[in-house]
């Protein structure tokens, strides 16, 4: 599923126009990114956490050549899903 399907569920379910519904759907990704940007862990009930994590730099290998690299620190957002979810996916 993508944005504009997405977007499109709330049309269906919510009797939103399309143009409204694909601002709420933009609204709330740009909310959780600019909630990450700062650090804070956005966390929807029953549904999970998304969580920043810092990846620290590491000694990595070129795969076409095998020469030796650096990989520099980076932060990477992660979701944890929440147990419902888990249930639902596991039956």
């Amino acid at each position: 599923m993508n944005n504009a399907e997405l977007a499109e569920t709330l049309v269906a379910n919510h009797n939103l126009s399309k143009v409204d519904a694909r601002k709420v759907v933009d609204d709330v990704m740009a909310a959780i990114v600019t909630a990450a940007v700062k650090g804070d862990e956005v966390s929807l009930s029953g549904f999970g956490k998304f969580k920043v994590k810092d990846s620290p730099a590491r000694e990595g290998r070129n795969p076409a050549n095998g020469e030796t690299i650096q990989i520099a620190a980076s932060k990477k957002l992660t979701f944890v899903p929440a147990k419902a979810v888990k249930d639902a996916l596991n039956g």
